[in-house]
Order: structure tokens, then C-alpha cells, then sequence
């Protein structure tokens, strides 16, 4: 196992939790300290206050990963007598860095609501609300007979050429390749400043967004041509669909009272609120971590009798009563599987790339309410 640094770390969780991600102004990223220090050990958190702080000194974890963004509007000030500014201050003294992954986390797969969905027991979940999609590439390069083959296996080991269940997809055509090397080139046919005609085949593959510049250097790699002729085109079709919140079926039908008894237990809340009448039958659920109150219309768009988010306000509640959507609210700190969910991934890909580094789940309750 090797040492790693800060950037070596969130540079693997972006894979799975891109910010590209993220929707329109939500400030995912660093927050305090800097990536480019040695990490031994990593706090997962919902949130980030005080308490969490001297938690992560006590334990001596130098990072910190959070869920919801600890300046989630900008400081203009850091007052240091201030519970904010003496978090800050917290932070710079013992060198702890914070990173804040939000609505990236609620979209990645495998991620917050999908975490969620998991809790309930959901089966064959989608996607509430589509935020984000990635383009869909054509490349066509231009190459001899004789590597054809080794570059369309090249291609397909890189990821282009992928479509549903198929994988090595690719469309030829063949033709005449005209060029002179002129002087300073290396030419792999022909010779410098005479014409040369080579019998070529247009290779034409599709790839998602995120797999251009992978494919790109293995296209490179595998030429034989010193300046290989190639276009990509962006298509029109889209792919790879991420969002908002998830919706799926319940493995038994039950009540919404049944149902709401369930959400409790599984999250282990004191309290639910719920909107709907108590023997509604629940077969098709929708969940949203976090404050759903934007989301309700998508939820009933998508069939769903039951929605389970947080924060609900009255007069969304009596929308979703009117329109006939039952609501199921357990709370907003609900998000808090992201803890585990968040150190465990995180743990065993760390193990898979043979980083030295710990991830521990934070035991400090950040629910800011009371029940009685």
C-alpha cells in the first residue's frame, strides 16, 4: 500500500461523483485547507460543524468528505468568536482540509438516493427527474488494411464502439488515402516528397462524452501513421441519463400507514409526517433526499403513489393532497446513509488502487431537532 495525498483521493471519488454533476450554482468542491498534503485518515459526515471538527482532530483524520457544502453561500468575513469562523479556524490550525460533495452525490449513481431507494427495499429504480445526460461521439479515422483490425481491437478495449448490450460496434468503409511527406516527417508509407496512394479503411465508432479523450489516446497509440487523419462529430442522441431523486417498486404492496411505519423503522426516526389517507394503497415509490418540495409534479408524473423527501411545506402538502400523491417526510437528516454508504465505497476503491489511507464514519448526530 502506497501513501496518497488529498488530490489522489477525491480524484477517485470524482470518478463515481463527478461535479459535472452538480446542479447550477450548488458550491461542491474544496472548502477549507488544500488536497496537496498527505492523508492518513478520512472523515465521511453528513454535515460540518464544531463537534464534527474536534471529532476529526481526535481521531486525527486530515480530511474531511461532507454532504452538504459547511459555505454554501460566500464568507465576505471569518470571524473567529463566530461558531462558523472558529469551525474555520478549527480547520486551518490542525491542517484538516474539507470537501463537500451535494447535489453531485444525490445524482452519481450509486449515490445518496440510491442509497435511499436501497434503505426502502425499491426494486427496478429509474431516474425521478433527468438533470444531466452526456453527448454521444462519433469517431472516424482513416486507416491501412494492414492495422485496421488491431485499431478497431484497440478502440473497442477502450470503450467506444459500446451500444445497449453490444460492445465492439464499428462501421466500415473502404477507399483510396492520397499524402506526400514532406521534409522532417517519419513516414510509416512512403517517402518524403513523393505522392503516395494507400488502400484505407474509414473506421467509424460511437462512444458516450466522458470516453472521448480515453479513446482518443488509444486511437493514437494504435495508429501506425505519424499524423493519422480523424474527425469527431458530436451527435444528436444522447446518453448514460442521471438525475433527481429515484423511483421504484415496493416488493409487497402495503397501506400508506403500513408504508409510513416502514419509512420510520428503516430510518430510524422518531417521527414521520405523512399527506394522504392511511389505507391509500402504496405500490410505486419515489424518493428524493433532502428538501423535495420542487419535486412533487415529477413524482406524480412519473406514477409514483408515494413520495418520500424532506422538509415538506404546508402548502405543498396540501398540492400533493390535491392532486392524490401521498407525501411521507422522515426529515431531511435522513442523508445521513451517505455516511456509511460514502466511507465504504470509498474504503474499497482506496484498497483497489493500493492507497494507505482510512476512512471512518462520523458518530456525531447532526440533527438540529428535537421530538417529544
Amino acid at each position: 500500500m502506497k501513501n496518497v495525498n488529498g488530490h489522489e483521493i477525491i480524484s477517485l471519488f470524482e470518478k463515481w461523483s463527478p461535479k459535472r454533476f452538480a446542479m447550477d450554482g450548488d458550491p461542491v468542491g474544496l472548502h477549507i485547507g488544500q488536497l496537496n498534503r498527505s492523508v492518513k485518515k478520512v472523515l465521511v459526515t453528513l454535515d460540518v460543524n464544531e463537534q464534527v471538527v474536534e471529532e476529526a482532530i481526535q481521531k486525527e483524520a486530515n480530511l474531511i468528505i461532507a454532504h452538504h457544502p459547511p459555505l454554501f453561500r460566500p464568507v465576505k468575513t471569518i470571524w473567529t468568536d463566530t461558531p462558523q469562523g472558529r469551525m474555520i479556524e478549527k480547520c486551518i490550525k490542525h491542517d484538516i482540509s474539507v470537501y463537500a460533495a451535494h447535489t453531485n452525490l444525490d445524482i452519481a449513481p450509486g449515490g445518496v438516493n440510491d442509497m435511499l431507494a436501497e434503505k426502502l427495499g425499491l426494486v427496478d429504480t429509474e431516474v425521478m427527474e433527468a438533470t444531466i445526460s452526456d453527448p454521444l461521439y462519433k469517431l472516424a479515422v482513416f486507416c491501412p488494411d494492414s492495422h485496421a483490425d488491431t485499431l478497431r481491437a484497440a478502440l473497442a478495449k477502450a470503450g467506444a464502439g459500446a451500444i445497449g448490450d453490444y460492445v465492439g460496434c464499428s462501421f466500415t468503409s473502404t477507399g483510396i488515402g492520397r499524402f506526400t511527406p514532406s521534409e522532417g516527417a517519419d513516414p510509416f508509407i512512403g517517402e518524403v516528397g513523393k505522392g503516395e496512394e494507400v488502400e484505407e479503411q474509414r473506421i467509424e465508432v460511437v462512444m458516450p462524452g466522458p470516453y472521448r479523450a480515453k479513446v482518443l489516446k488509444a486511437m493514437l497509440a494504435a495508429h501506425p501513421y505519424e499524423e493519422p487523419a480523424y474527425d469527431f462529430f458530436v451527435l444528436d442522441q444522447r446518453t448514460n441519463e442521471y438525475g433527481l431523486g429515484r423511483v421504484g417498486k415496493v416488493q409487497q404492496p402495503m397501506s400508506l400507514e403500513e408504508f409510513t411505519q416502514h419509512v420510520k423503522t428503516v430510518f430510524h426516526v422518531p417521527m414521520v409526517r405523512f399527506v394522504g389517507k392511511a389505507d391509500k394503497k402504496i405500490e410505486k415509490v419515489a424518493v428524493l433526499g433532502g428538501d423535495g418540495n420542487k419535486y412533487i409534479s415529477a413524482a406524480k408524473r412519473k406514477g409514483a403513489d408515494v413520495l418520500v423527501t424532506g422538509d415538506l411545506y404546508y402548502h405543498v402538502a396540501h398540492d400533493a393532497e390535491a392532486m392524490d400523491l401521498a407525501v411521507v417526510d422522515p426529515g431531511h437528516n435522513v442523508e445521513k446513509v451517505m455516511i456509511q454508504g460514502v466511507a465504504e465505497y470509498m474504503q474499497d476503491a482506496c484498497n483497489k488502487a493500493g492507497y494507505a489511507v482510512e476512512f471512518l464514519q462520523s458518530q456525531i448526530n447532526t440533527e438540529p431537532f428535537q421530538f417529544m
